[in-house]
């Protein structure tokens, strides 16, 4: 490890992570018993760091490892139904160098933006409760303060939102006052000039993407103003 890079560092540190007792057997015991289809894999089964360009001007905020997704490959929205729909999205957009993610080794870049999650951990049913969302809050934080040259967060999910909204709080001292509601396509801006926008989005989940509750042409307009927003 290198112990002179804060992003290696920090990455050491949330894969080491014991903090929820609950997350922890769960994903190790998913890890264990596998899935009939990925029985040849040998399941990742620790905490998800974040990855992608820290050096990047936007932060992608989801909500959890999917316990046969991430939980498995070990890299955020890799191998599962929504990482299928999030990356050719981005590869559009000219975010990604390619559209699709299977595993830590298939050559997946990203470029301005860093993905990362509420929550490091695969939780029961895809829920975690408040205190294991407290509990990770410090990592992004940290992450969001390695970005130097951040302008803005794009949430994925109302959870991610509301993380989102605490994450400025916490970071740049913005209160959004009122308080806005997730609503997909909603961007908001600080009147603060050193705080980046938030960008809301549908998590592109197969229950959205399946009812058509998230279209491509609605995630691809996501990506398509997030772009357009770098300065």
């Amino acid at each position: 490890m290198d112990k002179e890079n804060p992003l290696i560092r920090l990455n050491h540190e949330i894969v080491n992570c014991k903090r929820c007792p609950r997350l922890v057997e769960w994903r190790e015991t998913v890890a264990a018993q596998k899935k009939k289809a990925y029985l040849e894999w040998d399941y990742w089964g620790k905490p998800v760091p974040g990855f992608g360009d820290i050096h990047g001007r936007i932060m992608v905020i989801g909500l959890a490892p999917g316990a046969h997704g991430s939980n498995r490959t070990g890299r955020m929205f890799t191998g599962d139904a929504s990482g299928d729909f999030l990356y050719p999205a981005l590869h559009k957009a000219g975010f990604a160098n390619q559209p699709s993610s299977l595993s830590l080794e298939d050559g997946l870049t990203l470029k301005h933006l860093f993905i990362t999650a509420t929550c490091r951990c695969a939780p029961p049913k895809n829920k975690p409760v408040q205190q294991e969302i407290e509990n990770c809050r410090e990592y992004l934080i940290r992450e969001s303060r390695l970005m130097t040259n951040l302008q803005g967060i794009v949430a994925l999910g109302s959870i991610a939102f509301h993380e989102s909204l605490s994450l400025l709080a916490s970071t740049y001292g913005h209160d959004f006052n009122p308080k806005p509601r997730f609503t997909h396509g909603g961007l908001y801006f600080s009147d603060q000039s050193a705080s980046p926008w938030l960008l809301a989005s549908y998590h592109p989940s197969r229950q959205n993407t399946q009812t058509g509750r998230l279209t491509e042409s609605m995630f691809s307009n996501i990506w398509m103003t997030a772009s357009g927003l770098l300065k």
